[in-house]
């Protein structure tokens, strides 16, 4: 059986490359096994290993998607009830912030950082556009840099359009199935043409009257890094609602929260006005961001609307 890497996609059709020899394929999916995936639009994502059967020596038709060890998703953006799976088979996220041109809201870092820990992706969040700041706005970043390295997570400042710190964050992805993603404009584009200029990608222009880039990147796709290693390449992304989390649950995505709550007096505690919280003692003492707890209660709120 041929086996390969889902390297495209397109909505309906698919680009494979073979995992031994690297040939590339055109390729789709059969209707009836496409009807035995439900609540996802895209029954294939960049990232997924199959299995496919050659027709004519010139299509490829899908047989077999293996299980994902983890996936990125989102909600559809057209179907609200749906999902998208953005990516597969991840070994590294990288999540692009930039305080300004444009701003990069904590709530949509923290949405996005929630969905990797639901679905077990590490991920590295990469503060680019460090050029624009002022010395001021740089001492702002370098506080929510600090107070995310200190939850546990792996950071980076560059600049994509000065090179700056480009030879660090190649190290960190080296070798790694790493996904890019962001608001529109942050510069994910520019950041992979900096490590890799012969990709060559479309960068998007920041428009002046609402300081948000256009979108460059139409359908996912997955590119070989020359230093070893993939990138999977997808659009950028305006807001990323939670899927399918509960609000038990919630507590279990937020590390620094999962960290005190085994000292709560109550094993269901939700951390919100129980007595005897170690989690709100936690915040009191500032051991816990206020910033990060206070996004945790509106999510929870939010969680309860639904």
């Amino acid at each position: 059986m041929n086996k390969a890497t889902v390297v495209k996609s397109t909505g309906s059709w698919y680009i494979l490359k073979d995992v031994i020899t690297q040939n590339i394929y055109e390729a789709r999916i059969r209707g009836k096994f496409k009807k035995e995936k439900i609540r996802n639009t895209n029954p294939l994502a960049v990232g997924d290993l199959v299995d496919y059967e050659l027709e004519n020596n010139d299509i490829a038709w899908v047989t077999k998607i293996y299980a994902r060890k983890n996936y990125l998703i989102r909600k559809s953006v057209n179907l609200s009830k749906e999902t998208h799976i953005l990516a597969s088979n991840v070994d590294l996220a990288c999540i692009l912030f930039t305080l300004k041109k444009p701003v990069t809201s904590l709530g949509f870092l923290n949405r996005f950082l929630i969905t990797c820990e639901a679905y077990q992706i590490p991920v590295l969040i990469i503060f680019n556009k460090i050029d624009l700041l002022s010395v001021q706005e740089m001492l702002s970043l370098n506080e929510i840099d600090l107070l995310y390295k200190n939850i546990g997570y792996d950071t980076l400042e560059i600049s994509a359009e000065k090179k700056i710190n480009i030879d660090i964050l190649k190290e960190k992805i080296k070798n790694k199935t790493v996904v890019f993603s962001g608001h529109s404009g942050s510069g994910k584009t520019s950041t992979i043409n900096a490590l890799q200029p012969q990709l060559n990608l479309k960068t998007s222009v920041i428009s002046e009257y609402d300081d948000k880039g256009k979108h460059t990147t139409t359908f996912a796709q997955m590119y070989d890094w020359d230093f070893g290693g993939q990138i999977i390449d997808i659009p950028g992304i305006k807001e990323f609602e939670l899927v399918d989390i509960d609000r038990e649950e919630l507590q279990d995505y937020f590390p620094e929260i999962f960290k005190y709550r085994e000292f709560c007096k109550f094993n269901n505690c939700l951390h919100i006005n129980e007595p005897g919280c170690a989690v709100v003692e936690a915040v009191k003492d500032n051991l816990i961001s206020s910033k990060r707890y206070l996004h945790y209660l509106k999510l929870m709120e939010e969680l309860n609307i639904k």
